[in-house]
């Protein structure tokens, strides 16, 4: 448990340095400065997330800072570069732990966890992200961890103390000693008994490197403790009777079964935890992604929205159009991006509808053939008879999108990527599942995956490739849309023979429909007055422009409390109400939508607009038509023609 909760707490850190890295990607030294207040609010809401955290900084190649989470504006005459956790990464692309530093703004005392600002690699070095981490976060988890006399502690592999429990006046336990002759002969881990170097006290002491990183977990159990635990339970029995010779001779077989448990203890309590750990590293990760997406979604909205509308009064200017062209290509990558992060926080609402695979995955191999290298040839084997499923169309792509990607990392001199479909029924299909299925197979040539790890391989964040080079998401999400979907995913492999996943998808009976109003709506001339209800000034321009150029009046209201008061005060008579869900105040999109469907004698159409939102998948199910971020004039176009449709044929019923 010690190792899985600093490893996990490291590798949290690690990744808000990769997020940081993201949000300044492409930023020069002067434009950072510039935009320090923004910044400034950015890495605070990373920072106020993560307990363990306390600051994050953004330092140049001189080691002058230039933006943090904590202090606003940073001090100009700082300079940093003397600290070793700067010095490291001069040379060094890895992460960096560095030992107990005392701040030079302020009195806290800390270690910083630092990497290298990305950029171009021609451009070599452009300075360095530092986030200081708290030894007393780990100081508190080792206190509550100790039933009175153990020892915990965190340390580097020269020794430097960065946690421990219970405090004590040792910085460091550096040698030569029992303790670092020991990690020198045995550096993944093992145990000794000895005086500990953290307090003096004789212990079984346990120590275990942290997997990715340059420190140590320590564990020491007092062994006056098992003596005093062998004389309580001895006095216990003798003052019930039990004959001295039995007593002893029992005594003492307990007393040794107790001291062998200690050393396993760890493992033992791993296990009994573990399925709590996962859910809340799950949950926070979800909270993480969702806010992030959410003001994503705004920004490419406002580019995706502006883009279409100077597009369209173009004439002839080619060169502006390919420009515009690849604009609204790159908002659509994107919006992916956003998509796959919903997809693994389960906070990605699912629009499933009837799909025939027969015509839609050779459209996806044309995708597939597109993202991969020229070395890699795609085919597909698709059975004619092929029944038909009922999904989120977008989720599939995904889930074989993050499928080609693996089989191209796994064939680096090329080969051949198969997707296949066929029928499968329950005897067919893997034991849990009962009923008809179609099976989708993705079939690679690379060099397959170790039969140790095949158990693994579904789980959120396992990966076998090198740091910065994979997530461990895209198979997470794989699983997830299968399940999701009421099937299952599945891997065989071997290595040297290539990887198959099969994605198990329940058959439908449902027709679907042939082609929609709203499938038919691109050309489609609007009239009337529309209330649109949005707080983001810059995404309620773009959005009052593109229903303009569909021929509506638009009313514009900020929050919902006041766009609730005006439906219920004024007579004007509205088309439709357009609403973002995510709003500032009590009362958010949802809310307004639902207070609006209950008016005893008003009858409004309701769009809800989301980029990213918990309550999204609560307003698909409550029957309201949703608007995903960012969208365009064709998509809202058809929205628009559907909820007016909808619309006429309840009156008309």
């Amino acid at each position: 448990m010690l190792h899985e909760q600093t490893q996990k707490s490291l590798q949290t850190v690690e990744r808000s340095i990769s997020e940081t890295n993201e949000v300044l990607r492409g930023m020069s030294d002067d434009a950072i400065r510039a935009s320090e207040s923004a910044l400034y609010l950015r890495l605070k809401r990373t920072q106020q997330a993560l307990p363990q955290i306390e600051s994050i900084w953004a330092f140049d190649r001189n080691g002058s800072p230039l933006v943090s989470s904590t202090i606003l504006p940073v001090p100009r005459n700082l300079n940093n570069s003397d600290r070793s956790y700067f010095r490291a990464q001069l040379n060094s692309f890895d992460t960096y732990v560095s030992e107990i530093l005392r701040a030079r703004v302020g009195t806290q005392r800390f270690f910083v966890v630092s990497g290298r600002r990305t950029g171009e690699p021609a451009a070599g070095f452009h300075g360095v992200i530092g986030i200081t981490v708290s030894p007393e976060s780990f100081s508190e988890f080792y206190r509550k961890l100790s039933r009175g006399r153990d020892a915990f502690g965190l340390v580097r592999s020269d020794g430097t103390v960065l946690a421990r429990y219970p405090e004590g006046r040792f910085e460091d336990i550096r040698g030569p000693n029992d303790m670092s002759r020991a990690m020198e002969r045995d550096p993944a881990g093992g145990f000794l008994e000895t005086q500990s170097p953290l307090d003096g006290l004789d212990r079984v002491i346990g120590y275990q490197k942290v997997r990715g990183y340059d420190v140590y977990v320590v564990a020491g159990i007092e062994k006056v403790a098992i003596t005093e635990e062998f004389w309580r339970t001895t006095l216990l029995q003798l003052a019930i009777g039990i004959p001295i010779a039995l007593s002893l001779f029992a005594l003492s077989m307990y007393a040794l079964r107790r001291a062998e448990s200690y050393r396993d203890e760890v493992v033992r309590r791993e296990a009994a935890e573990a399925a709590l750990k996962q859910g809340q590293r799950l949950e926070a990760l979800g909270q993480l992604t969702g806010g992030v997406a959410h003001d994503f979604n705004n920004l490419l909205m406002v580019i995706q929205g502006s883009a279409q509308r100077i597009k369209r009064t173009l004439v002839e200017d080619t060169r502006l159009t390919r420009s515009l062209q690849a604009i609204e290509e790159a908002v659509n990558r994107g919006s992916t991006l956003t998509r796959q992060l919903l997809s693994f926080s389960r906070r990605q609402p699912q629009d499933a509808v009837v799909v025939d695979l027969k015509f839609r995955l050779p459209q996806i191999q044309e995708m597939l053939q597109a993202s991969l290298r020229g070395d890699i040839v795609v085919r597909t084997e698709i059975a004619p008879d092929l029944g038909r499923v009922k999904i989120d169309v977008n989720e599939l792509e995904l889930a074989l999108l993050n499928l080609a990607v693996n089989a191209r990392d796994a064939m680096s001199a090329g080969g051949q990527l198969v997707v296949s479909a066929s029928n499968v029924d329950a005897a067919q299909a893997p034991s849990d599942l009962s009923g008809e299925y179609v099976a989708i197979a993705v079939q690679d040539t690379g060099c397959g995956i170790p039969e140790q790890l095949l158990d693994r391989v579904f789980e959120p964040f396992f990966t076998t490739k090198e740091v910065g080079k994979g997530t461990g998401l895209g198979l997470s999400q794989v699983y997830g849309f299968a399940r999701q979907s009421g099937g299952t995913a599945t891997v065989e492999s071997a290595q040297g023979q290539g990887t198959r996943v099969t994605i198990y998808l329940p058959k439908t009976l449902d027709e679907g429909t042939s082609v929609s109003l709203a499938e038919t709506a691109e050309e489609l001339r609007f009239s009337g007055k529309v209330l649109l209800v949005e707080d983001n000034r810059d995404v309620s321009e773009v959005t009052r422009g593109l229903l303009e150029d569909l021929g509506f009046n638009v009313d514009l209201i900020s929050d919902a409390e006041s766009a609730l008061r005006h439906l219920q005060t004024s007579d004007q008579a509205y088309r439709f109400l357009l609403s973002d869900i995510v709003m500032p105040g009590h009362m958010n999109g949802l809310e307004l939508a639902r207070r609006v469907r209950g008016f005893a004698n008003k009858s409004l159409p309701i769009i809800l607009a989301t980029g990213y939102s918990g309550q999204a998948q609560s307003a698909s199910d409550e029957g309201f038509l949703l608007l995903r971020k960012p969208y365009g004039m064709l998509e809202l176009r058809k929205a628009v023609a559907a909820i007016l449709a909808d619309s006429t044929a309840a009156r008309v019923a």
